[in-house]
């Protein structure tokens, strides 16, 4: 069996992904679809819209055959970690053959080389990363200003747009960790993605989690023309949720050595992080604060997200060095064939409660977390989803 992967958020599933699917279905060359999807929490710092339990049936619904759990502790990280983590997963499943991505540009070609610039890393390039570090530039634009100016060749467009640079950090893992696995870039349709207007049919997660926010009579009514029809029935009962007062709280709670042990947090931002928080100032006032050339708004609400999560820096390290698990959110109906895939690879596959219970260590922890922020999550959205959930569909 050849599988094709696709790592995602689905916050939510829309038309565009479902478009993805339908072409990753006709060119990757594989009989199945497994998506690696981030759980109860995101990437940008935010509660997803739904438990990760209804977000893998929406999936499910409309393409995918199999739905795994990206951890926790790589699915609230930087794109490196993000990027990373995925692949530590998928490299370990034999059948997994290709890794597609969304991009803005770029083919197969381009995203390879740009990630092989990013690790070919001798004196010049650490001359110049210093040197664009001077003026507190953030790593990462430091970084691609380096690359750049030594590979003149390389589209720019590689490194700003957020998809392809989503993309050129899959290849870098993929060049790192698993030389089996092949990258298939597709390019988006519609709306960009931090754009948040609606469209008539292909707008971006931003703007349809916008408009669900908003509730207003037109925005319910674009909203149908954007998601699955399972999808927006959802979607109409989506609440408005306390996290921001519990990531504020939990701020304030933490000591500044806790905070400073978040993955997104260096150079002391842990103090002017805790000073804003007790100066009354409510989270997006916070936000607006703090950002900085260094520190992005989203790499501030990662940083609260991580603190509230408890995540520390070196877990995560060792996570992304030893063998993990396989944590099953859903399956098709006659989908053995898919599970027997997974018994294949080097991690344990988790279908039900006893599963977990033979995890150690590394791998132990990283579930533990999993499973602390579907406890927080339910909370926050009065829910009551079970950790040994499995759905088929």
């Amino acid at each position: 069996m050849r599988i094709a992967a696709v790592v995602a958020e689905y916050n939510p599933f829309h038309n565009g992904h479902k478009y993805q699917l339908e072409r990753i279905r006709k060119e990757s060359g594989c009989e199945k679809i497994l998506v690696l999807m981030s759980g109860s929490f995101t990437q940008r710092g935010d509660m997803a819209l739904f438990d990760k339990y209804t977000r893998a049936r929406h999936a499910v619904e409309n393409g995918a055959d199999l739905v795994l759990e990206l951890p926790t502790a790589f699915a609230v990280g930087s794109a490196e970690q993000f990027a990373r983590g995925a692949v530590h997963i998928l490299a370990s499943i034999p059948s997994v053959k290709v890794l597609c991505f969304g991009c803005e540009s770029g083919t197969k070609e381009d995203f390879l080389s740009a990630a092989r610039a990013t690790l070919s890393e001798d004196k010049q390039f650490k001359a110049l990363l210093k040197e664009n570090m001077k003026d507190g530039t953030s790593y990462v634009k430091a970084r691609t200003d380096a690359v750049l100016a030594l590979n003149k060749d390389l589209p720019e467009a590689l490194f700003t747009q957020p998809n392809n640079i989503l993309g050129v950090e899959y290849c870098r893992a993929l060049l790192q960790e698993s030389k089996n696995i092949e990258p298939l870039p597709l390019q988006r349709v519609g709306a960009g993605f931090r754009d948040e207007t609606l469209q008539k049919e292909f707008s971006s997660a931003s703007a349809i989690r916008a408009a669900v926010l908003k509730g207003g009579k037109k925005e319910q009514k674009l909203l149908k023309g954007n998601v699955p029809a399972n999808v927006l029935k959802d979607l109409l009962n989506v609440q408005k949720t306390p996290y921001p007062e519990a990531a504020m709280c939990a701020l304030l709670s933490a000591s500044p050595e806790e905070v400073c042990r978040c993955p997104d947090c260096s150079e002391g931002l842990e103090n002017r992080l805790r000073t804003m928080a007790k100066s009354n100032s409510g989270y997006e006032e916070v936000l607006e604060k703090c950002i900085s050339k260094r520190y992005t708004r989203s790499r501030i609400k990662r940083i609260f997200l991580q603190n509230f999560l408890k995540i520390d820096r070196k877990n995560v390290r060792l996570y992304l060095e030893n063998p993990l698990y396989y944590k099953v959110l859903a399956v098709k109906r006659g989908g053995d064939g898919l599970l027997q895939a997974l018994s294949e690879g080097t991690f344990k596959p988790l279908t039900r409660k006893n599963d977990a219970q033979g995890l150690k260590r590394e791998a132990l922890s990283c579930f533990e977390l999993d499973a602390h922020a579907l406890e927080l999550y339910n909370v926050l959205s009065h829910g009551n989803r079970n950790e040994y959930e499995m759905v088929q569909v």
